[in-house]
């Protein structure tokens, strides 16, 4: 199947993904079957126009890095075959349909999920949303910001992300499942440890040096969680906003691909924590790839993640519901987050270790080590 979809038969034909889109809005037949968010929009061709030049699909190009494998159809529509296909439960058929029955409208418009019974279980094939025209994510849009010192885009990003909280926080828990509020210190603990064993060479070294410091604000996190465990995004960086024609849009809602025993409901905090330290990132990419002046890029990411932070905080109170976000939990929930940026560099892309490096040395500097920078 899959293979059909990634190429168009003959530079004429439609392959399987733009055909998919034509049976959607009927019956499917087993083992497949469809779960239906928001009208189709009308594609200009139908089922009889396999071999009339309709428009058929592309694929987003070799420089989009993905997991998954998606195609565009007639420019209107995405089709994001997962591959391999996952067994069910997965996490985005049901935000996606919450998401809609909440009113939630800043991401592609989600469509459909395809799914299949394979050796007696069902498994998530594929999800179809709307395609965005003129679309960029944030590890393109955002390192422009960043090389320019603009900032004014930390507003909208705050609301952005305060609105999808809103939605999300009256996401209904699982049927018998309580919320489980063990403290989530051992886990940073255990991603510190991680982080410095697979941390080598002089960056390893720097490292050790610091850590001290980092567990002093990860202690922050021994306390038991106080505040309201809602649903979150779970992998909240400017590589899933995407500025559009439109505006912004939040995307991917799979969960952490390199987090197996992440928790669904979390404080509000941890997707917000992993949104500022992605901040941080944009200004390492700026100076190893735009030749920033390191200075210039650390104070760009400090103004803005205190202007994503303010209107974040200002959204919530308009809101009335300021309880979402418990700030002691931002800080060692970053510090956490770079662990794990090291843990995801070493195990599957070591040129990113620049960047989680690049934060913390921003963090931890050379004049005093005794102290835990704020």
């Amino acid at each position: 199947m899959i293979s059909l979809g990634e190429r168009p038969l003959t530079a004429r034909d439609r392959g399987l993904t733009a055909a998919l889109l034509t049976r959607l809005g009927g019956e499917v037949p087993p083992p497949f079957a469809v779960r239906r968010f928001l009208p189709l929009p009308t594609l200009s061709h139908g089922p009889g126009d396999l071999h009339t030049g309709a428009p058929g699909e592309r694929d987003f190009g070799p420089h989009v890095d993905q997991t998954n494998y998606s195609v565009v159809v007639d420019e209107q529509v995405v089709v994001k075959w997962l591959t391999p296909p996952v067994p069910l439960p997965h996490p985005t058929p049901e935000i996606f349909a919450h998401l809609v029955d909440s009113g939630f409208n800043d991401t592609a418009p989600p469509y459909a999920a395809l799914t299949g019974v394979f050796d007696g279980r069902e498994h998530l094939l594929a999800l179809v949303t709307g395609y965005l025209p003129q679309a960029r994510d944030g590890w393109e849009w955002c390192v422009d910001e960043a090389e320019a010192s603009t900032f004014s885009f930390a507003a909208r990003l705050g609301r952005l992300a305060a609105d999808l909280h809103l939605a999300l926080s009256t996401f209904p828990a699982a049927r018998g499942q309580a919320d489980v509020r063990t403290e989530p210190a051992a886990r940073a603990e255990a991603a510190l440890a991680e982080a410095l064993e697979l941390t080598g060479g002089a960056d390893g070294e720097w490292l050790a040096t610091r850590a001290a410091a980092m567990r002093r604000e990860l202690a922050a996190l021994g306390t038991p969680v106080a505040g309201p465990l809602i649903r979150i995004h779970g992998d909240l960086h400017v590589g899933q906003i995407l500025r559009w024609r439109d505006g912004y849009a939040i995307i991917d809602f799979d969960g952490n691909p390199t987090v197996t025993d992440a928790q669904a409901r979390q404080p509000a905090a941890r997707d917000v924590a992993q949104l500022t330290t992605s901040l941080e990132h944009v200004a390492q990419v700026a100076i190893r790839r735009r030749g920033a002046p390191p200075a210039h890029a650390a104070a760009w990411a400090r103004q803005a993640r205190a202007a994503l932070l303010t209107a974040y905080r200002a959204r919530l109170a308009d809101a009335h519901r300021p309880d979402l976000l418990d700030e002691r939990l931002i800080r060692p929930f970053e510090v956490e987050q770079e662990c794990r940026e090291l843990i995801y560099a070493a195990r599957h892309l070591p040129r990113w270790r620049y960047a989680p490096m690049g934060v913390l040395r921003t963090w931890y500097g050379d004049e005093d080590l005794e102290e835990t920078h704020p």
